[in-house]
Order: C-alpha cells, then structure tokens, then sequence
C-alpha cells in the first residue's frame, strides 16, 4: 500500500491538472509499486450465451428470451474452445453469458468441473456479480451458496463485469433491471471472504459526472480496505456503433491516471486495448498502468458494441504496443504473477 491516500476533494482537483502532469505523477506511483515491466496474458473469453433478461441499454451482444438470434453454446463447443484456447498456450479461461433463465447452476458446476479435470492449471476466471445474482435467484439459495458451490467446482476468480458505474441514477439509466451498486459491492465481498480474487471495473462514458466516477473509485477503494480481494482495477470506456459513440481519449487517459494514484490499495491497473485501441492503450500504460491485458483469442460483448468481428492479438503484436511505449514486456497469469 501506498502511504499517501489521496481524498475524493484532493482527487478531484487533480483531474483537473494537464494530462502531462497527471500523467508523470501517476507514473511515479506505479514505480512506487515496483512494476518495472507491464505486463498480458493469454486466455479466452467464451460466452456461453447472449439471452439475457437484463437488457441493458448499452449492450449490442444480447438478445431477449425466445429471439431467433440466440446463441447458446452446448457443452460439447465449450469443451471444444476450451481445447483450442490451451493449444495456443491460454493460462486462463472467462466464461460469461447473459442472465439465461435456460442455464442453470448445475450447468455451470459441470463445465467447471469437466475443465478442471483436463486442465487442473488452468484458471477460471469466470462470470460476474449479475450471473451470481442470477443463479441465486432460480436456485433459489444464497449469494455465498451460489459461491461455494462454485469454487468447488474450480472457480478461483470473478471478473469485475457489470460495474458500470456503481452510482445507482446512472445505473437505473442506463441497466435498471440489472443489480444495484451495493449488490454488486457485496457479491464481490463474498466472493473475497470466500477465497476468491476478483477484479473491478468502471466503464465511462455514459454521461456520468466526474463526482459520479470518483464515488464508483472510493466505493472500490473501501472494500479493498476491508477485504484486501481486488486484484485489479481496469477502467473501460463504453463504445458504441451508433454515430453518437463517446472517444474521449484524453478523458479516458486521465481517469486511468487518476486510478493509479487514487487506489494506494491495489496493486495493478490495466489498460483496455480492446475499448481505446491500439493507438491509446500505449499512451494508458505512461498514465500508471501497468497490465495491457489479454491477446483475447475470443471476445463477443465489446465486439458486438463496436460492430465489428473481434480479430485476436498476438503476443508479439501486444509486446511491440509495450515496447512502444517504453517498456519491457512480459506474460502473466491470471494472478499478475510473471510467467514468461
């Protein structure tokens, strides 16, 4: 941890600074955490389906109940990708999907466990806060059932999707049937007390306020205080296909290095070349952080936003990005650990 905490009033001003000198500062502290090189890693993120319930009105990849153009993948394809993905050397796998009421718990267990059994060190890092809250709700059991049943199953991380912005007027804007802030909170605390690391997120670019992000920033920040599980912290920026698509690079820039220097109490942030591009990430990793994320073999959600079929990177195409930015590369896995 870092000594000096900053305050929310203290973190406002310093958004407000030129993105130079925001920039230098948050560099000093990713120094001061001792990351010497930025690291990536290698896995595959296969949506299992894109029915949801949800129906969030920034999401392009799902689809309501009963539609023709759902997609649900049976266990044999799963299995399939799963294959393909450690062929090409993955570390880790996401499986994510929409809130699917066809899906069950019992679905979920059986692929974790059919996978773990194969490939006993492979690491999942799998589904999020809304599916936890999904599978409670049809099982009918708890929050840290749901959990336990999970991990037993071979679940060792939850990723921090369906963050958003955890100040509930945005969210009831933009995802009113999805959790609440506090929910998402307490899942993920859950998951901490359980034995699970996990990661956070904030997507920008909704229309939210520099207030609203620094709330979602301290909300993060006091639960690490008290559970020490977040791992990382990536902040996204929503992307759109519509001609009214939000590119605000030098904001997105200067919320990453805002992060940086505001969390003293997790160790990585990371740098989302899927959403900014290839352009803006390296300029992301001179902000403080210091994970490009992942070459993605498969990635659906932020694709479908954008419009486009995701093309995946290769590890020598994300070590040139580093290396363009100043910096030495090298592979990790799912728990920041140096591998390669």
């Amino acid at each position: 941890m870092i000594k000096n905490r900053i305050s929310i009033p203290q973190a406002k001003k310093l958004f407000d600074l030129p993105l130079f000198e925001l920039a230098k500062l948050a560099d000093k502290t990713r120094a001061e955490f001792g990351h010497k090189k930025v690291t990536y890693i290698i896995d595959r993120n296969i949506n299992y389906s894109n029915v949801c319930t949800s129906n969030c009105k920034f999401c392009y990849f799902s689809v309501p109940v009963g539609s023709k153009n759902s997609i649900r993948l049976s266990k044999a394809e799963i299995y399939k990708r799963v294959d393909e993905a450690v062929k090409l050397n993955a570390t880790q796998i996401m499986l994510q999907g929409g809130l699917d009421p066809e899906f069950r718990l019992i679905d979920i267990i059986e692929i974790f466990k059919h996978i773990k059994k194969k490939y006993p060190n492979l690491v999942l890092h799998s589904l999020s806060a809304a599916e936890i809250d999904h599978f409670s709700k049809i099982e009918r059991i708890s929050y840290k059932e749901v959990i336990e049943k999970l991990k037993d199953a071979g679940l060792q991380g939850l990723p921090g999707a369906g963050a958003e912005i955890l100040v509930d007027k945005i969210r009831q804007t933009i995802s009113p049937k999805k959790i609440s802030s506090s929910t998402w909170l307490h899942i993920h605390r859950i998951a901490h007390y359980s034995g699970l690391m996990s990661t956070a997120t904030m997507v920008i670019g909704f229309g939210e306020t520099i207030d609203d992000r620094l709330q979602h920033l301290k909300k993060v920040r006091d639960l690490q205080d008290e559970t020490g599980g977040f791992i990382a912290f990536i902040p996204w920026i929503f992307k759109s296909k519509s001609k009214t698509k939000w590119e605000n690079k030098i904001d997105y820039l200067k919320t990453v290095a805002l992060s940086r220097i505001f969390f003293d109490n997790i160790p990585n942030i990371g740098a989302s070349w899927l959403t900014v591009g290839k352009d803006v990430a390296p300029v992301a990793l001179l902000c403080g952080a210091n994970d490009l994320g992942s070459v993605m073999l498969e990635e659906n959600v932020v694709a479908s936003a954008m419009g486009q079929n995701h093309k995946p990177q290769s590890t020598e195409e994300l070590e040139n990005l580093i290396k363009s930015a100043g910096f030495e590369s090298a592979q990790r896995d799912a728990f920041y650990n140096i591998i390669k």
